[in-house]
């Protein structure tokens, strides 16, 4: 890993942990390796926000990848029956919402003050996973003839997920105490639910 890497890597740490403002630069520094003090972040950066700005940035980034990555290995499945198809679905999402939990915490207490950092988060972090729902379901041929608003439907399957997460984060359990499994099978019932009916037998 780079200086540039690392110290990116722990003020993010940093800021989750006590909050942008009461982080200093000279702690960063001291977290990365390097001399508290000396200005080696300054050598990387020019100030303690370009540090969180590129944080946030190189994550929504990464997110964009592992978005077209987890497409790609759901199309290698079409073998698998629809409900595997959709636990794989629903747990990638899981494991997306918990490698974000630092981002997130900064994001709570920290990122209204920068709202171009918000945009950046809303484009380049969330809305790909939405729209990585709408883009999966509408390629299934189970849901070919499906009458539904893909995008309303993603805005509640997407945001159950992640809110399980953030309630996971902030209250301490899960949401009325639904163990992952749960609510993982709860997931796929629901989105099995929108299949379109079978025709009447005539």
């Amino acid at each position: 890993m780079s200086t540039r890497e690392r110290i990116i890597d722990e003020a993010l740490r940093l800021f989750a942990e006590r909050g942008y403002s009461a982080t200093s630069v000279a702690e960063i520094e001291a977290a990365s390796g390097l001399s508290p003090g000396a200005g080696g972040l300054y050598r990387h950066f020019k100030s303690k926000y370009e540090v969180l700005a590129a944080a946030i940035n190189e994550h929504a980034n990464r997110t964009r990848t592992q978005v077209a990555e987890s497409l790609a290995q759901l199309d290698t499945m079409e073998q698998d029956g629809l409900e595997v198809r959709l636990s794989h679905l629903v747990r990638a999402g899981l494991a997306k919402v918990r490698e974000e939990s630092e981002l997130t915490r900064v994001f709570f207490r920290d990122l209204s003050q920068f709202p171009e950092l918000v945009t950046v988060v809303r484009e380049g972090l969330l809305q790909p996973m939405f729209d990585a729902i709408v883009t999966w379901f509408r390629a299934q041929p189970e849901y070919a003839d499906a009458k539904v608003d893909w995008t309303g439907i993603a805005a509640v399957l997407g945001g159950s997920v992640v809110h399980y997460r953030l309630f996971q984060e902030t209250v301490g359990e899960s949401p009325g105490h639904a163990e992952k499994d749960q609510f993982v099978q709860a997931w796929v019932r629901l989105a099995v639910g929108l299949l379109p009916a079978p025709a009447p037998v005539s």
